[in-house]
């Protein structure tokens, strides 16, 4: 890990966890909380030890996608396990029609207290699902958690486009690397198996060449996804051989060699004394 930079906070340590992996978007709507879990699910998969960290205080995703609700301390201890994934979330502490009125620094507060408060054990990733745009939640994480780098989530067209450059930009003022961009909704395959670009298409390719990273993969559009995501089993988990799915698969290999590399490429780099 690289040493902070003049003025910028010490980064804590969670030294069981190999990867920390931010997944974020610079407007809602563009489903950031639905690629979260199920590249989440997708890297359990492949093998790997996972947890899901919902950060949206706000508007926690986490336990609705998952099929959890208030979580009784007392007998069931944090971070909740679930589909092989250990899970954190304010929907766990917090009743889903009672509205979280905080204000930032309070919300900061308990981003952080996911973070380094539970004790997440031994992990090759953590996922990290942020609320959407670049506010208090986000910043508090990008400067202080040990990012391995982050995933930025957009659909093909120019109005979440717009939004998802700001993102961005947040990541490149906290020098956190951005391994790539997911566009999606990006198609759907009709019965007919041909391709319908139905929110036009080319955006998230435009957006990686612009920012010079990586375009990560495209997501089609699967109807069974809103389905699998109100009844709390991602999609990845209830229709494994769907070609959605098999997407999913293909994006968790290349964030993991995205990760691997950009970790190796940190490491690489000479301390500076000042």
């Amino acid at each position: 890990m690289q040493p902070p930079q003049p003025g910028q906070p010490q980064k804590m340590a969670l030294p069981g966890v190999k990867h920390i992996i931010a997944v974020a978007s610079g407007k809602g709507g563009v489903g950031k909380s639905t690629v979260s879990a199920n590249l989440a699910l997708a890297l359990h998969m492949h093998g790997h030890r996972v947890g899901l960290m919902d950060a949206d205080i706000y508007g926690p995703s986490v336990p609705i996608m998952f099929g959890l609700g208030l979580v009784d301390q007392r007998t069931t201890p944090f971070p909740v396990l679930k589909h092989g994934i250990k899970l954190m979330s304010m929907g766990f502490l917090v009743d889903p029609n009672q509205a979280v009125i905080w204000r930032g620094p309070k919300v900061a507060q308990a981003v952080m207290s996911f973070l380094a408060q539970v004790d997440w054990g031994v992990l090759d990733y953590l996922v990290i699902d942020l609320p959407p745009g670049t506010g208090d939640a986000q910043l508090t994480l990008t400067q202080s958690a040990p990012l391995t780098g982050a995933v930025v989530v957009t659909t093909p067209q120019d109005v979440s486009l717009i939004d998802a450059r700001k993102g961005l930009r947040m990541f490149n003022e906290v020098r956190v690397p951005v391994l790539g961009i997911v566009e999606n909704m990006s198609y759907f395959v009709g019965d007919d198996g041909k391709r319908y670009e139905i929110f036009r298409s080319g955006g998230g390719q435009k957006l990686a060449d612009e920012a010079g990273v990586p375009m990560l993969g495209e997501l089609p559009i699967d109807p069974r996804v809103a389905e699998c995501g109100d009844s709390g089993e991602p999609i990845v988990k209830r229709y494994s051989e769907s070609p959605i799915a098999a997407a999913y698969l293909k994006l968790a290999k290349v964030v993991i060699e995205s990760a691997d590399r950009t970790q190796a490429e940190s490491a690489d780099l000479p301390e500076v004394q000042l």
